[in-house]
């Protein structure tokens, strides 16, 4: 059977990490053991994820001691490491062996040169990687939710047609057509002799057709769809039937913005929602949070304050004209930290989770199936400005329901391309 040694951040990425690898010897570390005691007291999904293995590993002992090896059942044997050798020895001088990082890599060496096993060391630290290849031990990263950037879905495709089938199109706002395409993919339609005449639709899988897109000229909430995929964004913001969007792009281009005003317009105007709901996550959370003044609504309001700057926009674009604290008054729109998420039933609600690239697959896992009946919930967010150490553009909470939604009915993508906030801040996100 393969060794495999777990680091502390593959646990607190994934919690049931440990039970998905089958017919193998799942060694966690001591040291491990002691990381995990500290993070347990954390409130956000890094705690959370922390007291789980702890509860899990204590359900465990009722199998067996843990220091010998606990089998379960999909075959795998869990091991506490608790060697009685002097682990500090097997770390080159060079390293500190007192640190945490290098106990944890020694027992992987201990298990490879003393108790003669094939080991694989499992991490999400790419540089305990490059140590584990300089002592000579396998190392891999936890790939589990990983996705293939080749293969990533943005949600909208350029296609050539007949210049006929533009004028078919428009006069009956649909077009039978063979391509392969997703579910509610959205095409830019160009005709093979014409680059200039075209036309935006949405593909139906279901029926092999593309239909025409819902535009919206007069604006929503005094916000306008400056570029086609902002009119994509609109289109399957105000589709009822579509109940996931996932909305991407680089700083600028208008994803909180279009879905907030989609949200106003749907809760305030069509009634059709009983609230706005914007969350985001905290980025440092735990100490940060404690350590600035007042009470937990003054707290959060550094974290929030894009989300009110984006309503603030709205609300004085609006012929209105009036402050965004009145619809927080009237519990029309509610800010909250995705760490207080947990636990709710949101029904009837339009549901924005900002920055989403910053949350891990299980975290975005845990926020879905809040969603009660009648709830739609947008996920905004950039893959390629991430604050999570624990993640990347590969294995990011965003782009792993991307790829899991990209075909269901139910779901929309669309990536926003063209900066819209000003030059100076579309030449610095692609510059900088």
């Amino acid at each position: 059977m393969i060794n495999y040694v777990f680091d502390t951040n593959v646990l607190l990425y994934d919690p049931i990490s440990i039970f998905t690898f089958e017919n193998s010897v799942i060694n966690i570390p001591i040291t491990v053991i002691e990381e995990i005691d500290i993070f347990k007291k954390h409130m956000d999904q890094t705690g959370y994820n922390a007291r789980f293995v702890a509860r899990k590993l204590d359900e465990l002992r009722s199998l067996g001691e843990l220091n010998k090896g606990v089998k379960i059942e999909n075959g795998s044997i869990i091991r506490v490491n608790v060697c009685n050798h002097h682990l500090k020895d097997l770390i080159p001088d060079e390293l500190i062996s007192d640190k945490a990082d290098n106990l944890i890599l020694s027992v992987a060496k201990y298990l490879q040169e003393k108790e003669n096993k094939e080991v694989i060391f499992v991490t999400k630290d790419a540089n305990l990687r490059i140590k584990a290849d300089v002592l000579g031990i396998k190392s891999i990263d936890y790939e589990k939710d990983k996705v293939e950037i080749e293969s990533f879905f943005e949600g909208a495709k350029k296609v050539v047609v007949s210049d006929d089938s533009i004028n078919r199109f428009y006069k009956d706002d649909e077009l039978e057509i063979e391509i392969d395409a997703d579910e509610n993919e959205y095409l830019f339609l160009v005709s093979e002799i014409n680059e200039k005449h075209t036309a935006l639709g949405k593909y139906s899988k279901k029926n092999g057709k593309v239909v025409k897109i819902k535009e919206y000229k007069d604006g929503i909430w005094g916000i306008f769809a400056r570029n086609a995929e902002q009119k994509f964004a609109f289109d399957a913001l105000m589709d009822d039937s579509i109940k996931l969007v996932c909305l991407m792009g680089i700083a600028g281009t208008g994803k909180t913005l279009l879905a907030i005003a989609a949200g106003l317009k749907k809760v305030a105007d069509d009634r059709v929602y009983k609230k706005l709901l914007v969350a985001r996550p905290i980025f440092p959370m735990g100490k940060d949070l404690g350590y600035l003044p007042g009470e937990l609504k003054e707290k959060l309001n550094p974290w929030m304050q894009p989300v009110y700057d984006n309503l603030q926009l709205i609300l004085s674009s609006d012929e209105g004209g009036y402050s965004y604290k009145a619809l927080l008054d009237q519990n029309i729109v509610e800010i909250e930290a995705l760490t207080y998420i947990r636990g709710r039933s949101m029904p009837n609600q339009y549901f924005i989770v900002d920055e989403a690239q910053n949350l891990t697959p299980h975290e975005i896992k845990t926020i879905l199936t809040r969603a009660g009946e009648n709830t739609k919930v947008i996920l905004t967010g950039d893959p390629y400005q991430i604050d999570n150490p624990y993640i990347d553009y590969h294995s990011n909470g965003l782009t792993y329901v991307v790829d899991k939604f990209k075909d269901d009915e139910i779901a929309a993508v669309v990536t926003l391309i063209k900066g819209e906030r000003s030059e100076l801040a579309t030449k610095a996100a692609k510059k900088l």
